[in-house]
This record gives structure tokens, C-alpha cells and sequence, in this order.
């Protein structure tokens, strides 16, 4: 678990800080404490914007795109718009004169609800400006609320209700309770039949202490779940998997239960995370994960088995506690703040990227850091800083490429370090690039550029300098490529596998097989290429008598094949799957799976 980046502005030592992550992408993290302004940062920790206010932050929401990020403030009847596409923030006249309370955007379309400190409620459709006033919603400050998948909005105030209204504003639904709501969710509830999708549960902490659900198909039947006074006061909950809610409880507890109807309100997991106190838990649903915070540490679990412990951070620096944690949607960050107003985020998952030649290997150990070592000529690991979270990483004998989209960054491998070269956009998406000495070879879109990492060091003619394959009157798609000292070699669409022979820029080798090609692995020389074809078959096929070899028990699902190097065992090969290691040995006159 690296840290990614910390926080620590001097405007919110000493007291505490709200943050939310943009949803779906997770590029933004948009923060604020008691300076009156919200700050967003990037996913590596630089400000990109800053959002100046009337007043200290009251409350702050992501829409459901991630496109808009929506502010109110102390001080102000306008709802602050910042636009995560153009950089820019807009105000809103909310036409409400009292105090705002509350902002929450739907799950689903557009639709944003404000609440203010006097039980009034705002919703506000962005795609049509409309905005629906409604007077009296509750009768003291609305406090928390969700909307479902199906645009119902529910709400809880200081008035100890719970109002359910849709769209319009118009109630639905009214239920009291016995002490003030809070930290309201919409989820789906376990039943007998299991068939159920509807977001017809709402789950709301009563007083600090219960958790009530309320379904809505089901009112009279409402659940008051309490716990055992030894916990403490809830401090959150998240609703994850088949019907299960985790709670975190002040006294350093979390418990798992199941709103199933046979089972409700059984205690399925019981743990003691912390010492002293729990301030917080989120669950990743993407990578099937959850943390607590507490003490001075965060504890993170497998979902599927809970009493393993998967990770603990330490956060020794931190006396005066922590506070909140929160996922990206996608699982690979994860941010805490802490009581005395600093944020950190660490990495919780990574892309598994990487390449390697002949004997070297680069692959990414942080979202921008490539590691390149050669363990086998014992040379020490080196960290390179790129420009750009990596879709491909490449690497070559003097160089190393890493890429998103249609753009490559080029760095050289020096004896005294690595330097960025250049940077290159393609005619397309890129979906990999292969390197040796000189050359590069980028495939995107059935295509591959063909070309000179460094043209301008070696004095080459002109047309050596780059060349697109397939050429215009061959209609087939490139699938497959490879680069080897003196080959740039690609299989096709059309089962066509070719040879260019870099040296005399001219093709010397095409081999036709029935099916397309979708993978190939040159040994290191060229001389010898295992292909596996869109039947998954696997064959080695020898370009210098053009002869192939079809591999025995060949499972279908390898991955693909790894070429022995040490010249004396140069007819080994390995296939790999997710879970086993084939070895076989290649000889001219037989071939036998060991």
C-alpha cells in the first residue's frame, strides 16, 4: 500500500476537513475545510482548480457522470457549479432565502436536491434549468437523504421524519421516528425469493445508536435494529454483496449483518479493528475490500473472508486521530483525512503492465513510476518518473516507451541515469508498442508505425525512417506484432504471418494460415516463432523452411509463451495460463510436451 501523495495546507490545520472523490473516473479529489473555498486536486496530489465561497463548505456532491461538481455554502442562497470539462465554476440562485442544510445528486438522470435549515427543499433538473421549490418539506433542517435508481428521494431532518417524494417533490412516503436521523442509504433488501432489484430499503442511523429500515413496499413492517451498548454510538455503515450491511461502531468494533428475512439482524461477523475508537469504514465493491480507521491506522479486509487481514497502514505521525476514509469507484485510491486537518491517499491497486527484452523488464509499480531491472546481469533496480498514468509500458535495449491513447513518451536508458527523449502521437488508439535497438513498432487499430526511436542521431535515408504496415492494397487487420534485433514480424486477420527484414527494408518471409493469427512469440533471434490462432491452437513455425509444427496438448487457455535465452537451451519454451507453467522443448525432428 504506497502513498500516492499527502495534503497538509496551512488554511485547514486544526480543524476538520470534508472530501469527495469525482465519481466514476476518480481523476478529481475536491476538498475543503474552514477557509471558505473548495480546492480540487488531480489524482497525483496537484491543485487544478479552486472554487472561492460566501462562507465555510456546507455540503458537496459529485453528479452521477462525475461531470459537475455542486457546493453550498454558509452565508449564500446560490449553489456553487464547478465543471470538471471546461475548469470553470457557475453560480445557481437557488430563489430559497434561508439557509442551505443539504445537496445531494441523483443516481440517475440529473436531478440535484438541496434542503435548508428550515425543512424547505430545492430540486433542480440540470439538463432542463427547471427548478421545483417546495415549501415545508420538513418542518426543521433537513440533515441527510438518497435518492434510488428508480428517483425516489428520501429524506431526514432535525423534525425526526423520514419523507420519501419523487421527482416532482411530491411526498410519497412519510414515516416519524424516535430521535434524529442520520446517514440515510437506498439499497436493496434481501428476500425469499431473491428476485428483488428494486432500491426499495431505507436504511437511516436513528439517534446514533439504531439502525432502522424502512421498505417502502412494506411500511408497516419496519425494523429497529439495535446493538449491543458495549459498541458504542454507530459511526457509519455500508450496505455491500447480497444484502449485507457493515457497521462501524465508536468503540473501535465493526459487525457484519444480513437483512435477509430469516436472519435479520443476525451479527454474521464481529471484529475489534481498533484499540480505542473507529471514526470511519468504506467498502470497495471493485476489488471486494473494506476499511476501518482508527486509532492511528487503517485495517483493510477481504470482503470474502473477513477475518483476513489484508493490509494495515500505520500512521504514526497522526496523534491527534484519523477521520474519514473513501474509495475511487474503480478501487485504486483510497483517501483518509484525520482530526487535524491533513488528507492522505494511498494506492490500493495497480494495472499489472509491463514488457521485457532479452533479459531486462519494466513494469509499473506506481500509477507514474516504472521500475526497470535485469536481475539475471545483476544490475540494480532503476525508478524512472514518467509523464502519464501508462496504458502500455515497452521497453528495449537502450530505451523505454510508455503510453496512453495515441501518444508514446520515449526515454533513453543512460549509464548515468534515464532522460525523457521525445513524445510521438499516432494515427490511432495505441494497443501496444514493441522496441529493440533503433526501432520502434506501434500497433493501433489493425496497424503498425514502423520507426526510429532516435532518427535523429543515426544518419538513415530517408525512407528507413518510418513506414506504415499493412500497405494500402492489403486489406487485412494487423492482430499480433513482435521486434527482434533484425525483424519486425505481425500476424493477421487473414492467417498471414510476416517477416521484415529491418536491415534490407523489405519483406522476406510470409507464412498463410487457415484461421487469423492472434498472438505471437519470436524466440530471441527471429529464427524460430510460436503463434497461437483464433481456435487457440498453438503451433511453432520455423521461417527457414517455412515449416510448422503443431504444439501437443496445447491448452486453450495460455496466455502466452516465454522463449528460453541462455543460448545452449535455445529450444526451450514456457506456455503460461492464470495458474499453471507448461515446458516444452523444440526439436527439428519431434516435439514433446515435458
Amino acid at each position: 500500500m504506497k502513498r500516492v501523495f499527502s495534503l497538509l495546507e496551512k488554511t485547514w490545520l486544526g480543524t476538520p476537513i470534508q472530501f469527495t472523490w469525482q465519481k466514476t473516473s476518480g481523476n478529481y479529489l475536491a476538498v475543503t475545510g474552514a477557509d471558505h473555498t473548495v480546492k480540487i486536486f488531480d489524482r497525483h496530489g496537484q491543485k487544478r482548480s479552486e472554487i472561492n465561497l460566501s462562507g465555510n463548505c456546507v455540503a458537496m456532491d459529485w453528479d452521477k457522470d462525475g461531470d459537475i461538481l455542486a457546493v453550498v455554502a454558509e452565508k449564500s442562497s446560490c449553489i456553487y457549479l464547478w465543471d470538471a470539462n471546461t475548469n470553470k465554476t457557475s453560480q445557481l440562485d437557488s430563489g430559497i432565502r434561508d439557509q442551505m442544510s443539504f445537496l445531494l445528486w441523483s443516481k440517475i438522470g440529473s436531478f440535484l436536491a438541496v434542503g435548508t435549515v428550515k425543512g424547505n427543499l430545492l430540486i433542480y433538473n440540470r439538463q432542463t434549468s427547471r427548478k421545483i421549490p417546495v415549501l415545508g418539506k420538513h418542518t426543521k433542517r433537513i440533515t441527510c437523504g438518497c435518492w434510488n435508481t428508480e428517483n425516489l428521494l428520501a429524506l431526514g431532518g432535525e423534525d425526526k421524519m423520514i419523507t420519501v417524494s419523487n421527482q416532482e417533490g411530491d411526498t410519497i412516503r412519510q414515516s416519524p421516528l424516535r430521535s434524529e436521523p442520520g446517514n440515510m442509504q437506498f439499497s436493496v433488501m434481501k428476500t425469499d425469493d431473491r428476485t428483488s432489484t428494486a432500491e426499495s430499503t431505507i436504511s437511516v442511523v436513528v439517534g446514533k445508536k439504531s439502525l432502522f429500515l424502512f421498505n417502502l413496499n412494506d411500511p408497516d413492517n419496519s425494523v429497529d435494529l439495535e446493538f449491543k451498548q458495549g459498541y458504542g454510538n454507530i459511526v457509519c455503515y455500508s450496505w455491500y454483496g447480497d444484502g449485507y450491511i457493515m457497521v462501524g461502531f465508536s468503540r473501535g468494533i465493526f459487525v457484519v449483518i444480513s437483512t435477509h428475512i430469516r436472519e435479520i439482524g443476525q451479527e454474521i461477523f464481529q471484529a475489534r479493528d481498533h484499540k480505542d475508537s473507529l471514526t470511519s469504514i468504506a467498502v470497495s465493491q471493485t476489488l471486494n475490500k473494506a476499511a476501518t480507521c482508527g486509532d492511528n491506522c487503517i485495517k483493510i479486509h477481504d470482503l470474502a473472508e473477513l477475518k483476513d487481514m489484508y493490509a494495515i497502514i500505520n500512521l504514526d505521525d497522526e496523534i491527534k486521530g484519523l477521520s474519514t476514509l473513501s474509495w475511487t469507484d474503480d478501487g485504486q485510491l483510497l483517501a483518509l483525512s484525520t482530526q487535524r486537518g491533513s488528507l492522505h491517499v494511498f494506492l490500493t491497486k495497480l494495472p499489472i503492465l509491463g514488457d521485457a527484452c532479452s533479459t531486462r523488464i519494466a513494469y509499473l509499480t506506481s500509477l507514474l513510476e516504472v521500475t526497470i531491472a535485469n536481475p539475471v546481469e545483476g544490475e540494480l533496480p532503476i525508478t524512472v518518473s514518467v509523464d502519464v498514468e501508462p496504458n502500455f509500458v515497452a521497453v528495449g535495449l537502450y530505451h523505454l516507451a510508455v503510453g496512453m491513447n495515441n501518444r508514446a513518451w520515449f526515454y533513453v536508458l543512460g549509464e548515468n541515469g534515464v532522460k525523457k527523449l521525445k513524445d510521438m502521437e499516432y494515427l490511432g488508439t495505441v494497443a501496444s508498442v514493441c522496441l529493440h535497438s533503433d526501432y520502434a513498432a506501434a500497433l493501433f487499430e489493425g496497424k503498425i508505425q514502423l520507426h526510429l526511436i532516435e532518427s535523429e542521431l543515426l544518419d538513415t535515408q530517408e525512407e528507413r525512417e518510418t513506414r506504415l504496415f499493412p500497405a494500402v492494397d492489403d486489406k487485412c487487420r494487423i492482430l499480433c506484432h513482435a521486434l527482434t534485433g533484425d525483424f519486425l514480424i505481425y500476424g493477421t486477420d487473414t492467417g498471414v504471418i510476416q517477416y521484415f527484414y529491418i536491415e534490407d527494408w523489405q519483406f522476406v518471409n510470409d507464412y498463410r494460415h487457415p484461421v487469423s493469427v492472434k498472438k505471437i512469440f519470436p524466440d530471441p533471434n527471429g529464427t524460430r516463432l510460436v503463434f497461437i490462432d483464433e481456435k487457440s491452437d498453438g503451433f511453432v513455425y520455423c521461417p527457414v523452411n517455412d515449416a510448422t509444427y503443431e504444439i501437443p496438448d496445447f491448452s486453450p487457455t495460455i496466455k502466452g509463451i516465454l522463449w528460453e535465452n541462455w543460448p545452449l537451451d535455445k529450444g526451450v519454451f514456457i506456455a503460461y495460463d492464470d495458474d499453471k507453467v507448461y515446458t516444452y522443448v523444440f526439436h527439428k525432428d519431434t516435439i514433446q510436451g515435458t
